[in-house]
């Protein structure tokens, strides 16, 4: 697959800040997604996106959550007052790489709203029990969805 490099995203990666991220993130490349694979029992992908103040590479494990061809990343961080970073990376920069396990591929995120977020709530609470609990920790904070729809590879 050949990856857009206009994007971005090859460009300095910055660990997180957060031991635990950047352990994760590394056990999770280093082993093609057998290692650090999961949270709580569940699955996770990694999300590289573009910071949207520094423009250097970031990477975070998110919930795997699937609808068909797509990921749903949920800008949740646990039901904090804030979003998480990476959030702001997305909007700003919104073409994004997802490794899956083995599997890498580009994709463009898109925030939902309206009906279309009601439907992704519901898909995304299949895969993560606890989202309905971060809801009502985020104490009126409005958490964004996220949906990564693939970006096709050129021909």
């Amino acid at each position: 697959m050949t990856l857009n490099t206009a994007s971005g995203l090859d460009g300095e990666y910055q660990p997180s800040p957060e031991q635990r991220v950047r352990d994760q993130v590394a056990a999770y490349e280093a082993s093609g997604g057998v290692e650090g694979a999961t949270l709580e029992g569940r699955p996770v992908v990694i999300l590289t996106s573009v910071a949207a103040k520094s423009g250097k590479v970031r990477k975070n494990p998110v919930m795997r959550i699937v609808d068909g061809d797509r990921y749903v990343a949920v800008a949740s961080y646990g039901g904090a007052p804030k979003n998480p970073s990476w959030y702001a990376n997305l909007v700003a920069h919104p073409a994004v790489r997802l490794q899956d396990g083995a599997t890498v591929g580009d994709f463009h995120a898109r925030e939902v709203s309206g009906e279309e977020k009601l439907r992704y709530w519901a898909i995304a609470e299949q895969f993560w029990p606890h989202f309905p609990e971060y809801r009502r920790k985020a104490a009126g904070r409005d958490i964004p969805i996220m949906v990564l729809e693939p970006i096709p590879a050129p021909q």
